[in-house]
């Protein structure tokens, strides 16, 4: 299941390369998400992703990410059989998240957050994982900015049901220090550990792996 709630969960989003997918997931990924929005510079065309990827699905968690798809969109990615979480990055309303909720799929919503007013629209949402990711209008994440992390730490205690997934400006350098003052279910990262767009950087991906499991491990071990 992604995210894990018994440890921190790692994905390592928008990958254009199928045979990168299996290397994350040796490094130590907890899924790899392929981005299915032909609008993106990550994007990998479904068909590739399920000519490709059967195997590593089989034993892995691919996450489909998805933006403002419409029902022939989502009818392909649920029956391709690569996909059991979709993450709806897009304008999605409460109601389109419940409809595919319905669909017996798990669903993470991707919201940009601007301000701490942005946070109020979480307690809209039907679903239980909830990602945070850097205001970006247009763009729809993937953008390398970051967001104040105090706002991830205010929206768990806002809403402490949710479960709460960081995103936005992530790397190798500074996922330790983010993990440690904001304690997510999960970190997302997609240009922080690029050496171009869509093709990881495997040393910056297995640094960005050890340091936030090193930041998860010292904050559990702490009270509270």
């Amino acid at each position: 299941m992604f995210p894990d709630p018994e440890r921190l969960s790692i994905k390592i989003c928008g990958i254009t390369a199928p045979q990168q997918a299996a290397v994350l997931f040796a490094l130590g990924a907890d899924a790899v998400g392929i981005n299915l929005w032909p609008k993106s510079k990550r994007h990998m065309p479904l068909d590739v992703a399920v000519n490709s990827l059967a195997n590593v699905a089989a034993k892995n968690t691919l996450v489909a990410v998805l933006v403002n798809a419409d029902d022939a969109q989502l009818d392909a990615a649920i029956s391709s059989g690569l996909f059991q979480t979709l993450q709806l990055h897009g304008d999605e309303t409460p109601r389109d998240v419940e409809r595919v909720m319905q669909r017996g799929v798990h669903v993470i919503k991707a919201l940009q957050v601007r301000d701490a007013a942005s946070l109020e629209k979480i307690g809209e949402f039907p679903c239980e994982s909830i990602l945070l990711d850097a205001y970006n209008p247009g763009t729809y994440g993937g953008g390398g900015h970051a967001f104040p992390w105090e706002l991830a730490v205010r929206a768990k205690e806002m809403f402490p049901g949710k479960k709460i997934l960081l995103s936005g400006g992530l790397n190798a350098d500074n996922v330790k220090q983010a993990v440690q003052q904001t304690r997510p279910v999960a970190v997302d990262v997609a240009s922080g550990v690029e050496s171009m767009p869509g093709s990881k950087d495997l040393l910056q991906v297995a640094k960005f792996i050890a340091e936030a499991r090193e930041g998860w491990a010292v904050e559990t071990q702490r009270p509270g």
